[in-house]
């Protein structure tokens, strides 16, 4: 479903693609995510996502114009989980709304990884 605003000159739908992608370059912007992740459910494969490839692991639920999103993220070994997140769900709310006009319900994170910066 995509996201649709109606405006005095017109209607506006934001494609579920474009939303997953803005979200994905604010995600990996944040300290402590080393970035997106794609997982094989059939072989329990945990992979780190290219910058090209981010939208597979987020996605987008649109209801009633309201935004849920879900994060499969790899973070950096050492650092706290609730931090991360906590900085993660305030960018990422801040910035989608602003770019996107629609207001964010929920944002679930899950922690597909940990890995070491070099």
């Amino acid at each position: 479903m995509k996201g649709n605003m109606d405006t005095h000159m017109g209607n506006i739908k934001i494609d579920d693609e474009v939303i997953a992608q803005y979200a994905g370059s604010v995600a990996i912007e944040c300290f402590g995510i080393v970035g997106m992740a794609s997982v094989n459910v059939k072989d329990q494969v945990v992979n780190l996502l290219k910058k090209d490839h981010l939208t597979r692991g987020i996605a987008v639920f649109v209801d009633n114009n309201k935004l849920h999103l879900d994060f499969h993220v790899i973070v950096s070994y050492g650092v706290s989980i609730l931090a991360v997140s906590e900085n993660l769900i305030s960018n990422v709310k801040y910035k989608v709304e602003e770019f996107t006009g629609l207001k964010i319900e929920k944002i679930n994170i899950f922690v597909e990884g940990v890995r070491v910066i070099d």
